[in-house]
């Protein structure tokens, strides 16, 4: 399974929705994710691929992991995943 589906899958998942239903254009409040579910969402990528995150939830727009839509969550994860 790829990085993108992987995550379309976590993302689906938290959303209550099917993998299908996300794109990579789609925002996290688009799909009605609210902040908890970003968390989450952070969490179970975090689980999924063993990796640490660099975001505070508490300031997310200070992150340097961009989430402001589901292929900048992904662009960022194959950037740290290829480190």
């Amino acid at each position: 399974m790829s990085i993108q589906s992987k995550v379309f899958a976590i993302i689906a998942e938290q959303a209550i929705l099917e993998p299908s239903d996300v794109t990579l254009e789609s925002t996290l409040d688009d799909l009605g994710i609210d902040s908890m579910g970003v968390v989450e969402c952070i969490f179970a990528i975090e689980e999924e691929f063993d990796i640490t995150i660099p975001f505070n939830a508490n300031q997310p727009e200070k992150s340097d992991f961009d989430i402001s839509n589901v292929g900048s969550i992904i662009f960022s994860l194959e950037a740290m995943i290829s480190k």
